[in-house]
C-alpha cells in the first residue's frame, strides 16, 4: 500500500493563525492532508459531519460553540475522529476537562512545530496499529472477491463487533477502496449504509437488555451496546422509538417486546 492520507479539519478563530497552523501541518506532516478550516465552533460541526474526518484540531475558545463543546458533539457524530486541542496557558485547566472525550494530545499557544510533528506523528501510530488489526481479514485479497462477498464479510463482522467502534475509513483504506465505494456496495446489498446497520444491531440490542435485564442500569447499557455518553444514547433511542430507554422498560409489555 501507498502511504495513507488522513484528513483533517482545522478550527480556530484568527485567520493568521489559522492559516499558519494549516500551512505548518503540510510542511511537517505531508500525509495529514487538511480538508476543512474553519473559524467558529458551528463551521467545525458542519465541516466535520460532511467529511467524517480522521482528525479534528481545535482551539479551545471558538464563539459560537466553544471547543468543548465542538469536541463533545463531534464525539457523539463521529466517535473514531481523533482530537488536538490547542489552548493558551491560562486555558490549559479547562481544556482538560475534555479528557473523558478521548483527547490525544494537548498544545499550548504559540504552537511549536516539532510538539505539533509529534502529536501527528502519535495519531498516526494509532492509526496504523488499528489498521493491522483490520488487515487481517479486509485486505488485497479480499477485495478481489465480489461486491456481494465483501458486503457480507463486512456484514459478517460488523454484526460480531456491533458494539465496538468501528473505523470504515481503514476497513476501506485496507482494500484500497474509497469508504464511499465500500458503503455502496454494502446499501445495494442491505439497503442501508454500515453507519445505520451498526446503529440499528446497536438499538436492537439495547431493547433486548432494557426488556429483560431490570437489573442492568441505562447508564451501563448504553455502554454495553458501545455508546459512552448515556445523554447521546437516551437521545438516539427516542428519536428512533419515540420513548426514552426508561419509558421503554416500564412498558407492561416490555417483557415481551422484540430485540
Amino acid at each position: 500500500m501507498g502511504t495513507a492520507k488522513y484528513t483533517v479539519i482545522v478550527a480556530e478563530d484568527e485567520i493568521l493563525l489559522l492559516n499558519h497552523l494549516t500551512e505548518k501541518i503540510q510542511q511537517y506532516a505531508p500525509d495529514f492532508e487538511v480538508i476543512g478550516k474553519a473559524q467558529t465552533g458551528d463551521e467545525a460541526y458542519q465541516l466535520v459531519k460532511q467529511h467524517n474526518p480522521d482528525l479534528l484540531i481545535t482551539d479551545i475558545r471558538m464563539p459560537v460553540m466553544n471547543g468543548i463543546e465542538l469536541l463533545e458533539n463531534v464525539y457523539n457524530h463521529c466517535p473514531l475522529t481523533k482530537f488536538i486541542i490547542i489552548s493558551g496557558f491560562s486555558d490549559f485547566e479547562y481544556a482538560q476537562s475534555a479528557i473523558r472525550l478521548k483527547v490525544s494530545e494537548y498544545l499550548l499557544k504559540p504552537v511549536d512545530p516539532e510538539e505539533l510533528t509529534l502529536a501527528l506523528r502519535s495519531i498516526r501510530r494509532q492509526y496504523q496499529i488499528e489498521q493491522k488489526a483490520y488487515e487481517k481479514i479486509f485486505n488485497e485479497s479480499m477485495a478481489r472477491n465480489s461486491p456481494e462477498q465483501i458486503a457480507a464479510t463486512l456484514r459478517d463482522y460488523l454484526v460480531k463487533n456491533y458494539n465496538m467502534d468501528t473505523n470504515l475509513n481503514l476497513i476501506a483504506d485496507s482494500m484500497h477502496y474509497s469508504p464511499s465505494y465500500l458503503t455502496k456496495i454494502f446499501q445495494q446489498q442491505y439497503q442501508v449504509s454500515p453507519l445505520k446497520f451498526i446503529t440499528q444491531m446497536r438499538l436492537s440490542q439495547a431493547k433486548h437488555y432494557l426488556s429483560h435485564n431490570p437489573e442492568i442500569p441505562v447508564k451501563q447499557v448504553s455502554e454495553m451496546i458501545g455508546y459512552q455518553d448515556q445523554g447521546y444514547f437516551s437521545r438516539l433511542f427516542k428519536k428512533n422509538t419515540g420513548m426514552s430507554p426508561l419509558d421503554w422498560r416500564n412498558q407492561p409489555e416490555n417483557s415481551a417486546a422484540k430485540p
